[in-house]
């Protein structure tokens, strides 16, 4: 299962979300300003509130912002 922190008003949340549909990813989006439970969980993985964060099946890999070439990296794309 791929996961995305983000935020309500996020440019880089949109372009991953958006780049993920491209590619027929699916994907549950976790909003860390709406839920207090996402935000600790990001930061757990990231050890920051820094947004996007992407992440699959809960692995410790993960990739901030929107980085084409680590996202393709981590999904096997």
């Amino acid at each position: 299962m791929v996961k995305v922190y983000s935020i309500t008003t996020c440019p880089w949340c949109e372009k991953v979300k958006k780049y993920l549909k491209s590619k027929n990813v699916e994907f549950e989006e976790h909003n860390i300003e709406l839920s207090e439970e996402d935000r600790d969980e990001c930061y757990k993985i990231s050890g920051d509130l820094i947004v996007p964060v992407t992440t699959v099946d809960g692995k410790d890999d993960f990739v901030v912002s929107f980085d084409k070439a680590k996202l393709d990296a981590l999904l096997g794309l």
